[in-house]
């Protein structure tokens, strides 16, 4: 039964490519819109001490983080994918928390699936930096079910993914009161734990979420939101952990094409020196505005 069904998915997406394979020219190229949202949950923060009207607030202050719209520009093997420009409210910039959570999201970024790179513009209190990195090997598992994005037949694609260990849209509060029983023995729980001077002591982020992808093969790309490639087809939504981006807007061979550039501006950097650079810098801070039960730094 399984054995017909995949075999019966294999030839709609052979069926529908043979059908759109002619559609477009050799090089042709597109641009996607997408909208993206992450939900978080606020129940676990403020050990108590923060009120519902506290919560809110933080809440939508992270709104404009949290639900952003972006650009992808793509043809056969390059891909460019960036947040869309919008005017910073009155009021909404210099706050030092803003240019740290900033650096937590995604800069504008490059990818060549036929090459297997990512490149990603990020610019960190001031100093631009160029993180470069391989294209993340998913091994995704094509399912039967299919359904209707715009115009565009999607099937469903689900695959298990390693997540980066400064992915901020995956980050959570520990909850302390569910330690494993190897920690619960060894006291890990205990107020030694609680006092760390560590920010990262509070937070927790999985090592694997799956991701669940719909793909349209009238699309014959293999690229996708972010860093999500791999598909026989574009990639048109996607569900992460508790991150959804989804496209709502197709334009193919637009009038005006933007140009598919690599950027090169920026210190080169690897993705794991790029996040032992967050980290020193997030120590840095909590130690000048104040640590844990309000030591800050004294002169």
């Amino acid at each position: 039964m399984i054995t017909t069904q995949i075999a019966r998915t294999s030839l709609g997406i052979i069926t529908i490519l043979f059908m759109t394979i002619n559609t477009y020219a050799q090089n042709f190229q597109g641009q996607a819109t997408y909208q993206t949202k992450t939900t978080v949950d606020m129940s676990s923060w403020g050990n108590g001490q923060m009120s519902e009207q506290q919560k809110q607030m933080i809440a939508e202050r992270m709104k404009d983080m949290l639900e952003k719209t972006y650009v992808l520009n793509f043809n056969k093997s390059e891909a460019t994918y960036k947040e869309e420009e919008k005017l910073e409210a009155p009021g909404a910039g210099g706050a030092p928390w803003r240019g740290m959570m900033s650096s937590f999201s995604d800069g504008p970024q490059y990818k060549n699936v036929k090459d297997q790179v990512i490149l990603e513009e990020r610019e960190f209190f001031g100093k631009q930096f160029l993180i470069t990195d391989s294209l993340p090997k998913l091994e995704w598992k094509l399912e039967s079910e299919t359904k209707q994005i715009g115009q565009y037949t999607c099937f469903k694609a689900t695959t298990t993914k390693k997540v980066d260990e400064m992915d901020f849209m995956s980050m959570r509060r520990r909850n302390r009161d569910k330690g494993s029983d190897d920690e619960k023995k060894e006291g890990k729980e205990t107020a030694d734990s609680a006092a760390s001077d560590d920010p990262f002591d509070d937070i927790e982020i999985p090592k694997f979420i799956i991701v669940t992808a719909w793909y349209t093969p009238q699309i014959p790309v293999s690229t996708g939101p972010g860093e999500y490639h791999g598909l026989p087809g574009l990639i048109l939504e996607v569900q992460a952990d508790r991150t959804v981006m989804l496209c709502t807007k197709v334009v193919m061979n637009p009038e005006e094409k933007e140009a598919i550039v690599k950027p090169e501006k920026g210190e080169v950097v690897t993705r794991s020196e790029y996040n032992k650079i967050m980290k020193d810098k997030i120590m840095e801070m909590r130690e000048m505005y104040g640590g844990r039960g309000g030591r800050g730094r004294r002169n």
